[in-house]
């Protein structure tokens, strides 16, 4: 079993707060303090919504299921899994990629898995899937595939 959410690392919220204060600092001098309080609190939730909506993609591997994001898929229509470093995951994600491939990644995440699929009635030849620990993720689906069969 693999379970991992693919949040935003705490540099993004750090310089999302820098940025907020900055804006509300803006504010006040060009505004009303009322409108300096609103204009920073809707910016600050839309933000954290961006932040939180963008953050809360997750992959797993449980109950034979591979899931990435929205997509889903059996374990027995998994090929191949390959644990990529930075560099090869940014050629697979750029010139090496394949328009047909399902992409989740994350641009914080620098490596990922590639994941064949042998599904002969999905069009789809691999997945290209951000994670922060590629090869426990290509391990759990290795040893899920192995026990579907």
């Amino acid at each position: 079993m693999y379970d991992e959410r693919l949040g935003v690392p705490l540099r993004w919220w750090a310089l999302a707060t820098m940025f907020l204060a900055s804006m509300l600092l803006a504010f006040l001098v060009a505004t009303p303090a009322w409108v300096a309080l609103s204009g920073t609190a809707v910016l600050s939730a839309a933000l954290l919504g961006g932040f939180w909506s963008y953050g809360k993609a997750r992959v797993t591997v449980r109950d034979g299921m591979l899931t990435a994001g929205r997509a889903r898929i059996s374990v027995e229509h998994v090929g191949a899994v390959e644990a990529l470093d930075a560099d090869a995951t940014h050629r697979l994600a750029g010139r090496d990629a394949d328009a047909r491939a399902y992409l989740l990644l994350r641009p914080y995440l620098r490596r990922a898995v590639r994941i064949a699929i042998v599904d002969p009635a999905d069009p789809t030849p691999y997945w290209l899937v951000s994670t922060r620990r590629p090869t426990r993720l290509a391990a759990a689906l290795t040893d899920a595939t192995r026990a579907a069969g």
